[in-house]
């Protein structure tokens, strides 16, 4: 991560290279619940999504002076998302609803109790099998992960590089559309706080 946007136009035939980086946010400010029923994972659920950033969470070094020199960089209106962007950047972040976490419900399984991560994965599955009571849906999520895609190039094609602090799942799609856009992706999507991955594209 040691080039910056100041080199994104390569020398020779004045290529320029885009480079988006997708950030997630540091870990929230909330325990990690217990096993728990579904009535509990709802209730966290609820409450991950109110949390900001743990003060104790900071970004890595060398991902926070890169994303000082940027000129500009995007996060979700999420308090764990901005809060983040924040703690990472030196100009105020860009909000927008537009980057939210893709979401979950909790699925209504009497009897069963897990742990949260566990909840989340198991309500993953289930959300891309159509469960979305009252929330956004997969193919929704999809079509808003091209449209944050879409946003992110343009930034890019604009500053050369430009930073996303937002979420693990929709930062994954948003990968998806970027790769399906030629983009060649350097790390991998993980489920770990301040987990950045890059894509690149010369045009």
């Amino acid at each position: 991560m040691a080039n910056t946007a100041n080199d994104a136009v390569d020398s020779p035939g004045g290529v320029m290279r885009l480079r988006i980086l997708l950030v997630r946010h540091g870990q929230p400010d909330l325990p990690l619940a217990p096993i728990t029923g579904h009535h509990g994972f709802r209730d966290y659920i609820g409450a991950y999504e109110e949390a900001g950033l743990d003060p104790s969470s900071l970004p890595p070094r060398e991902l926070a002076e890169l994303a000082r020199e940027l000129a500009a960089v995007y996060a979700s209106d999420r308090p764990r998302s901005h809060q983040s962007a924040r703690a990472l950047a030196a100009a105020d972040p860009i909000l927008d609803p537009l980057f939210a976490e893709a979401p979950l419900a909790a699925p209504p399984i009497p009897l069963l109790k897990m742990s949260v991560p566990k909840w989340a994965v198991v309500s993953r599955l289930l959300w891309h099998l159509g469960f979305a009571p009252g929330i956004e849906n997969a193919k929704a999520a999809g079509a808003r992960a091209e449209r944050a895609a879409e946003a992110l190039i343009a930034r890019a094609r604009r500053d050369g590089t430009v930073a996303l602090v937002a979420h693990g799942y929709f930062n994954f799609l948003i990968g998806r559309v970027l790769a399906r856009r030629g983009f060649r992706q350097r790390g991998s999507h993980r489920a770990r706080y301040w987990n950045t991955v890059i894509y690149e594209r010369r045009e």
